[in-house]
């Protein structure tokens, strides 16, 4: 074989293990970041990507997650929350349903839009959602968090302060991909 032809082969090798690998990684940060519940959060009216960067936070896409505060399945939910929100959307409350996907995106968006639509911001919104809003209205209450009384210029809780960072970051990650 001549120097010429070995080198040919050489770059179609490389050239097919750089595809491979590139394949590889583009099916593993798909996966990572995966997209179930479409019709949900379509009909939401919710930005699909700030739902999906919350699910990610929240529970990392685990149906049966439970944190030590008792927040339950993919949007981490209180029962006490669900209830309220159900109560005030005309729904049927059901606990044990909490811990199932659709049920959870339903409740869980639900309950974004109502923050949103009461915080108006959504770092803020989102805060809420991480902190409680009676705790994020009382940091809006406070000039050394908010001058606005909209905005929060600081984030007292490291928890929710790391919180937001993850979310904006999986947004991001969100957008990029799809």
């Amino acid at each position: 074989m001549t120097q010429k032809k070995q080198r040919y082969l050489w770059l179609a090798v490389g050239l097919s293990v750089i595809l491979l690998l590139i394949v590889t990684l583009t099916v593993g940060v798909f996966r990572s970041y995966q997209r179930p519940y479409r019709k949900i959060i379509k009909e939401s009216g919710l930005d699909p990507n700030l739902v999906y960067a919350v699910i990610k936070a929240e529970s990392g896409f685990r149906e049966h997650a439970k944190s030590t505060a008792g927040a339950v399945g993919l949007m981490q939910i209180l029962p006490s929350t669900a209830e309220f929100v159900c109560e005030m959307n005309g729904l049927e409350f059901s606990p044990e349903k909490l811990n199932e996907g659709d049920y959870n995106v339903t409740i869980g968006c639900l309950y974004l839009n109502y923050l949103l639509k009461r915080f108006t911001v959504t770092e803020t919104a989102l805060c809420a959602y991480n902190a409680g809003e009676g705790t994020v209205s009382e940091w809006l209450s406070e000039s050394a968090y908010s001058a606005d009384g909209l905005t929060l210029k600081q984030i007292p809780y490291a928890e929710t302060r790391s919180y937001i960072k993850k979310i904006t970051k999986f947004r991001k990650i969100y957008e990029i991909l799809y």
